[in-house]
């Protein structure tokens, strides 16, 4: 816990990665491009686990669990899917290894053992789930199925970082199905709903919430709903996705239903998800030079207690008066930990929690017992200040709403001060590479000038915003006519 930060202002991408190792959130494993998620990292990703999946099931989902293989004919047979991800996919071919004759003690893929059909390690789960809801579904009664698994998947990335880009993560998929095209769509914009709550409520992150262009769509999709986050660096984050389906997916694995008329049809389908990703966006978005800074709904240990002390018997009175607050803090629902390990000195121990991004720090000595207060410590403003223990509980309670609501506030003013509404090409490329953060720009609607734009900026159209509305202009690159504006940035 000894070494200090790289600052942000000088290397914003080596100040990240030596904060996820640094704070114990995750490390790089023994598998290339796999990480280790540590502990304190796997508590936070739990805390959001627990709180989607309550949301989800409070939107009537149910989970369930299918195979990580998926046999290479049921990949393909969806084309725009299996297209869109065969680059990324690992392959199954073989099922034992035997002992290498020429290399005593190393072992060898089995020849003999190879599979009849080779196996997909899912990169997404539409195909085995599909080719399995073919037997759950026969009648409009069947309908509709609101399924979500949490899962791990794998994509072969070349370029990993911890969170961010790894070849396998967790994450939770939905699939749902349904008996019209109005109910499949309104499960798409629903989920995204939920999403964004999540991301606003308990992450302190606001987003935009939009459309993908055609080029930026989901393979196998008709429509890809988002929501889009931008980090401190001014680089725009894809916060989490869900997808109109059409009846693609019905139609390559030949999943009908009688309707209520009698008559036969093609069932309608979305997915949606979000990964550990999220845990990179969460460090990205409110974390100092310090170290991490979370906000409270999602911190493992939301207050933390230190003693200042010397002996045992001063301990011995500290401890008589904390284990009464850390019970009534626990009454509350606050997680708080008190820490009165002897191998450690105060001053670290404060760093430590410092860097783990604790949203309050309280200590107290025996001059706090003779004057009956405590000192508190903000994480996200560094502020301290000295209170009286009488009460103190009511004050961490109101203090941690009051951090949670600081860091949203924070992060959508930084937002809003790197959004730039822009109409010519070359102030265009001036924000982008100066001001960075999103851009506001007239696109004449074309794949090829999307394209164009990417190549001479390295910026992507982020989404087609929900709330935009109808402005008439000119493209900001091809000048041709425009109906409205759309998001421009770098991204993650």
């Amino acid at each position: 816990m000894g070494k200090k930060l790289t600052s942000r202002s000088e290397d914003y991408s080596k100040w990240y990665n030596e904060l996820v190792v640094l704070a114990d959130l995750a490390e790089n494993s023994a598998v290339r491009g796999c990480m280790v998620i540590k502990p304190y990292g796997y508590a936070i990703w739990e805390k959001m686990q627990a709180q989607l999946d309550q949301m989800f099931k409070a939107t009537g989902h149910q989970n369930a669990y299918f195979p990580l293989f998926v046999p290479k004919s049921l990949f393909e047979a969806e084309e725009k899917n299996a297209e869109g991800f065969a680059k990324e996919c690992a392959v199954v071919t073989h099922y034992r290894l035997q002992n290498d004759p020429d290399n005593p003690g190393k072992l060898r893929v089995d020849p003999e053992a190879k599979l009849e059909e080779e196996l997909v390690v899912r990169p997404t789960s539409e195909a085995i789930i599909w080719s399995t809801y073919k037997g759950w579904i026969q009648s409009y009664r069947d309908l509709p199925i609101l399924v979500n698994q949490w899962a791990n998947v794998v994509r072969w990335e070349m370029r990993t970082r911890l969170f961010l880009r790894t070849a396998e993560f967790l994450w939770q998929e939905g699939h749902t199905a349904h008996e019209t095209k109005s109910e499949a769509l309104e499960e798409t914009i629903q989920m995204t709903n939920v999403y964004s709550d999540f991301a606003e409520q308990f992450m302190a992150i606001p987003v935009i919430k939009g459309i993908k262009t055609a080029s930026e769509r989901f393979a196998g999709a008709e429509e890809t709903y988002c929501i889009e986050a931008l980090m401190q660096d001014g680089k725009a984050l894809q916060a989490g996705t869900s997808h109109f389906l059409g009846q693609n997916f019905a139609k390559a694995f030949d999943v009908k239903f009688t309707t209520k008329e009698g008559k036969q049809d093609y069932v309608w389908a979305t997915s949606w998800g979000v990964s550990t990703r999220l845990m990179g966006a969460l460090v990205m978005t409110h974390s100092d030079d310090f170290g991490l800074v979370l906000p409270p709904k999602l911190a493992p240990i939301q207050v933390v207690i230190v003693p200042i002390y010397k002996g045992t018997e001063q301990l011995k009175e500290i401890d008589a008066v904390v284990h009464a607050l850390v019970d009534s803090l626990k009454i509350k629902g606050i997680s708080v930990k008190y820490d009165n390990r002897d191998t450690m000195r105060p001053g670290a121990k404060f760093a430590q929690y410092e860097l783990q991004g604790v949203p309050l720090r309280l200590a107290i000595g025996p001059k706090d017992l003779e004057n009956g207060t405590v000192e508190m410590a903000r994480r996200d403003t560094l502020d301290k200040n000295v209170y009286p223990i009488e009460g103190i509980d009511l004050t961490i309670v109101t203090t941690l709403e009051a951090i949670q609501k600081n860091l949203y506030d924070k992060a959508l003013d930084f937002r809003s001060q790197h959004t730039t509404e822009v109409d010519d090409f070359e102030e265009f490329k001036t924000i982008l590479e100066e001001k960075t953060g999103f851009v506001s720009a007239h696109w004449d609607g074309t794949k090829e000038t999307e394209a164009q734009i990417k190549v001479l900026t390295k910026a992507t159209i982020r989404c087609i915003p929900l709330d935009s509305q109808s402005e008439s202009g000119v493209c900001v690159l091809s000048g041709k006519p425009s109906a409205r504006r759309v998001l421009f940035a770098k991204a993650y």
